[in-house]
């Protein structure tokens, strides 16, 4: 099966998309968090910069994983349950061959 190439039903969608924004504002309040207690800590100027190089990476990590592309949602959601952004009972609804190829790519992160 070309996993990238999968059709999404409009019901399919709404999951996927309700599915992404609970883990986007999960890892978003996580780092939210992190920068509060690294800002509270501060107490000289280059901790301060420090603060905004972690800001940085962090950006680009959330760009980098938030792909709202269809072909690419299965690796996206994998991902997110492997970091604990999303509980993959939120895919229920899903079709049972898109949530084997997500089970998939757990297994095969699992052994890197």
């Amino acid at each position: 099966m070309n996993w990238n190439k999968l059709e999404w039903s409009p019901s399919e969608k709404k999951i996927a998309r309700s599915a992404y924004e609970a883990a986007r504002e999960s890892a978003l309040a996580k780092i939210m968090a992190e920068f509060k207690s690294k800002a509270d800590a501060v107490r000289t100027p280059s901790e301060m910069w420090e603060i905004e190089d972690y800001l940085h990476h962090e950006r680009r990590e959330i760009v980098e994983l938030f792909d709202y592309r269809y072909s690419q949602l299965p690796l996206v959601f994998a991902r997110l349950i492997r970091d604990g952004h999303l509980d993959e009972s939120r895919l229920a609804g899903l079709s049972e061959e898109k949530r084997d190829i997500i089970r998939s790519f757990l297994s095969f992160q699992a052994r890197e």
